[in-house]
Order: C-alpha cells, then structure tokens, then sequence
C-alpha cells in the first residue's frame, strides 16, 4: 500500500497568510492598548500649578551690621499663598533676613546681580522656615552705607 500525499488544499494554503494577519493584528492592538495604559496610568504628571497669592505681610525696616564697619538697612515683605493657615508672623523672616545678610561686604550688595541672588536664597529659606506657606519676598526697603 502506497500512501499518497495529497496536494493542500486551498483552504489550507490560505489559512496560513491569515493567522500572520491576526498576528499582526494581535501585536498592533497590544501595542495600542499598552500605550493607552502608559498614557492614562503611567504617564508623569506635569508640573504643578503654582500656589495662589494670599496676604502679604510688610515688617518695619531694620539696619543689619555689614564688613567693614557698613550698615544695610533692609525692609521685607513676604508673600503668603492663599492656603496658608494664618498670616505668618515675620520673627522668622526677620531673623532669615539677619542671617543671610550680616557680614557682607558692602561691594556685593550694590550689584543687582548678586542681590537677587540672595533674595532667591532668602526666599529658599523662608519657603522651607514658614513650611511651603510663603510664595515671595519682596525688597522694601534697602539702603547701604
């Protein structure tokens, strides 16, 4: 007894391009489906909004001690974000003020330059010393001699 092969049929010779059909539809929808999950869960939020401005809270001016026998007289104002819980109260500010500033040369504060430097160090520390409740600081007063 011979066994003879039959030629395939043409069912059979066109199964084959399909299933390479459904396989590709298969990875195109699992790759959609996978950037709609990176999209909607994974994806990093932005950046967050900036805070709302509340109260703004103005100290009397005050006369720090600067090298070489100079003077800096210095008046802030800090700016509250409107989720603060109450009005904050300028001890810190003032002392952050004194802090930052005793001691310098008088050459450094006249040049803009480094004086907003050093307001945005001040705000750094008045940001972390009033806990993320204070948003600005502004100069009102500043005068060397």
């Amino acid at each position: 007894m011979s066994v003879t092969t039959l030629p395939p049929s043409t069912d059979e010779a066109e199964e084959k391009p399909k299933s390479k059909k459904k396989l590709v539809m298969v990875v195109v929808l699992l790759m959609v489906v996978s950037a709609a999950a990176w999209w909607f869960l994974l994806k990093p939020a932005g950046a967050a909004p900036p805070p709302e401005p509340g109260e703004v809270v103005t100290m009397e001016p005050i006369q720090i001690n600067l090298a070489g026998g100079h003077y800096l007289k210095i008046g802030i104002a800090i700016q509250a974000t409107a989720d603060a819980h109450e009005a904050p109260d300028g001890s810190k500010a003032l002392d952050a003020t004194i802090e930052l500033f005793s001691g310098k040369p008088v050459e450094e504060l006249v040049q803009p330059v480094q004086r907003q430097k050093l307001k945005a160090e001040l705000l750094k520390e008045l940001e972390e010393g009033y806990h993320h409740e204070v948003m600005d600081v502004y100069f009102t007063d500043f005068v060397t001699q």
